[in-house]
């Protein structure tokens, strides 16, 4: 087990998945975690799952700006300064270009590019030194899948924030990392609004393309994260992979 004691935390988005997978993990070694989610149903589950005195979980949306200056109150009277802030929140719909409306797509990008750039702005001023930012992301953030464009582009957008935070946040020494995730074993597979029928057919096409013919799990991911925030000491502006090899052969697919 990893030693986090002292150690405090904010996951955005970490009310179920590879966000919950990631609290776990920093709870397991001693660390104070915050977590939030947009879901009053996940944000009661994961109040109940956690179980710690060491853990705050917050109703928050990151596409609203009041959200996140009010999450910003929050962090900094209870927690002060933390050491990792974890930007997971994230939406994703499988969507064909031609079907895409300019709400679905100001959607998208209010998620999963606006939300996480003014959650580092108004966060990162509560980040210790030595401390770590470290962005979900997804490896469709290059080459393209169908139905995933907008999604896509979001996503290519928030590695290229990070490059900008990496390099503008370097003064103060903190550390800015990307993990791309593939096909990883979520409750809702990472994509809003399947039917059962639809999550079965998306997890089987997964493991028929990934390369180690499986679905990673979320604790594979939170490894991923923690290794970007705690020990990854000399790497910023970094982007890892959990994706079974999938990258590899994206352009192919």
């Amino acid at each position: 087990m990893s030693n986090y004691q002292g150690k405090k935390a904010v996951i955005t988005g970490g009310t179920h998945g590879m966000g919950l997978a990631t609290a776990k993990a920093l709870l397991a070694g001693g660390a104070e975690v915050l977590v939030t989610g947009r879901n009053p149903k996940n944000i009661e589950e994961a109040r109940r799952e956690l179980g710690s005195e060491r853990v705050h979980v917050v109703l928050s949306d990151v596409s609203s700006l009041e959200d996140i200056q009010a999450l910003e109150a929050y962090v900094e009277q209870h927690l002060g300064k933390i050491d990792l802030l974890h930007v997971n929140a994230g939406i994703s719909v499988l969507e064909p270009f031609h079907q895409v409306t300019e709400s679905s797509y100001d959607r998208t990008f209010a998620v999963n590019t606006k939300g996480a750039f003014f959650t580092v702005q108004r966060l990162a001023p509560l980040i210790a030194e030595g401390g770590s930012i470290v962005f979900t992301s997804s490896v469709a953030d290059e080459g393209g899948y169908t139905g995933m464009s907008v999604y896509s582009a979001s996503k290519a957008a928030l590695r290229s924030l990070a490059s900008g935070f990496a390099v503008e946040l370097l003064p103060k020494n903190i550390r800015v990392n990307v993990i791309s995730p593939g096909f990883i074993k979520t409750p809702s597979k990472g994509v809003e609004g399947l039917t059962d029928a639809e999550r079965a057919s998306f997890e089987e096409l997964g493991n028929q393309i990934t390369p180690m013919k499986r679905h990673g799990s979320s604790d594979e991911v939170a490894k991923a994260v923690l290794f970007f925030a705690f020990d990854a000491t000399f790497t910023t502006g970094a982007r890892l992979t959990v994706d079974g090899g999938l990258g590899q052969n994206l352009s192919a697919i």
